[in-house]
Order: structure tokens, then sequence, then C-alpha cells
């Protein structure tokens, strides 16, 4: 825990909430404090899955604007590679974090949910990167992330128009892989990473690697990593053990290693 994110672990998965009222706004101090989290959970074998949300009714409103005043535009690239370089180590993190939208989801909130590997959200949620309306555009990632997502056409529409879609549209779209009543939202989570957590983590580890690839390698270069981390994966205890139980009808009984 620190002063501006909430963990409580729960059968392996850690539920993380960000509390930085009014809005949940991503300032400087904040990302730092993700930052740390995420050594701290990559090096814990207690926890296996993650699941972030936001306290209150936003998830998170954006940036912290106030602290834009201060910046020039150096400091503004360094602000943006921050956010880069940190979301970059979510999307490749080699635990899976699911967002639960539970709220507006603005700006870099946005962006950091892009980073997730999996987002369900509320049908109440609000999403989009209003950057334009500030006179700036999106830093987080987000010109990267959402026409990989979504498609450049609808992508470039919601950047340039700063327009905000609801839950039911994020899904349509394929922002958003399952929408929830907000009530029922971090339950749902829950319950996906519950499915992924019986899983081995070395071999989620492996396979998040493989997807990961997908999108930064060529469809050759892609193949040749699956093929690299398949081998990888014969190599541990969990696959003797996963065989194992198939051929025996058990549920196997992964060792995570």
């Amino acid at each position: 825990m620190t002063a501006h994110w909430n963990v409580q672990v729960e059968d392996r998965i850690a539920i993380v909430t960000i509390n930085n009222p009014p809005a949940n706004a991503l300032s400087r101090k904040v990302l730092e404090e993700l930052q740390e989290l995420l050594g701290q959970w990559e090096a814990d074998p207690a926890i296996k899955a993650v699941v972030l949300t936001g306290e209150g009714r936003f998830f998170i409103a954006g940036a912290d604007i106030k602290e834009f005043t201060q910046m020039d535009a150096e400091d503004a690239k360094a602000a943006s590679k921050l956010g880069q370089d940190l979301f970059t180590r979510m999307e490749t993190f080699p635990k899976p974090i699911i967002a639960a939208i539970n709220g507006p989801c603005l700006g870099g909130g946005l962006e950091l949910a892009m980073a997730c590997h999996i987002r369900l959200a509320a049908v109440e949620a609000r999403l989009g990167l209003p950057e334009l309306n500030l006179g700036l555009i999106p830093g987080y990632g987000g010109t990267q992330r959402l026409p990989r997502l979504v498609g450049k056409g609808r992508a470039t529409q919601m950047i340039l128009t700063s327009e905000m879609i609801d839950g039911v549209e994020a899904h349509r779209i394929g922002l958003a892989e399952a929408v929830y009543p907000v009530e029922q939202l971090l339950e749902e989570a829950k319950k996906l990473a519950t499915v992924i957590v019986n899983k081995s983590a070395v071999t989620v580890k492996l396979a998040l690697e493989a997807i990961h690839a997908a999108g930064t390698l060529s469809a050759e270069e892609g193949m040749e990593r699956e093929a690299k981390l398949f081998g990888e994966a014969f190599a541990t205890e969990d696959v003797r053990e996963g065989v194992a139980a198939f051929i025996e009808k058990r549920k196997p009984q992964f060792s995570d290693r």
C-alpha cells in the first residue's frame, strides 16, 4: 500500500484501488508509486494476477492537469516518457493485469487501461482521450495503443473529436473485453482473475510474452518467438503435471515451476 494505491491480496490476486480524490488523477507521484508497486508484485510469488480499479465513482479521470501549468516543452517530453515507460512495463508485465473500469476513464486513465492485459468496463463508464480539448495530444501511448485495439479510423475519430464512449460501446468496438453493471464489475474481474491464477504462473508468463510479440514483431519473428517459448514450457515441472492430469482425467495441481 502507498499513499494513493490501496492493495489487498485475496486468493493470490492483488486487488489494487487508486485513491486520489476527487477524480483519481495520475500525478507524477501516483505514477512513481505504481512503478514501485509493480516491482513488489513481480517479486512476490504469492501474487499471480492483478485487478486494478478506482475508488469512488471514478476509474482515473486523467493526468493531473495542475502539473501541466509548470511544464515547458522539455518537461512535457520527460513526463511523456515517464508515463510511456511505466505503461510499457505494465503491457509487458509477466503477470496478468485486469482493468476493472468502474467510471470515467479519460486521457492518461484510458492510456493506463489500454496498457493492461484485459479490460472490463462498467456500463456507466466513460472512456475517451480528450487531450485535444486542452490543446494537447495523448502522451502516454494513447496514439499508439488505441489504433491497435479499435482500428485506425475509429481511433482517429475518438482522438480528433475528444469523443467519450460508454462501456457498451467500448465493448462493441473492442476496447473492453466485457461490460457489466458497475455493482457487478469488481466481482466479475475477480472471477476472471481466479480462472487465470489456477493456471501455471510459469506458462502464463510465457503466454503473455508470446502474445505481446504478436504486436511488436513480424509474423515470421512472432512464430519463431512462439516456438522458442513453447520449448521453454516443456522444460517446466508444470507441463509434466498438466499432461499427467489430462491423461488421468483429474484437475492439475501446478507448482509454478
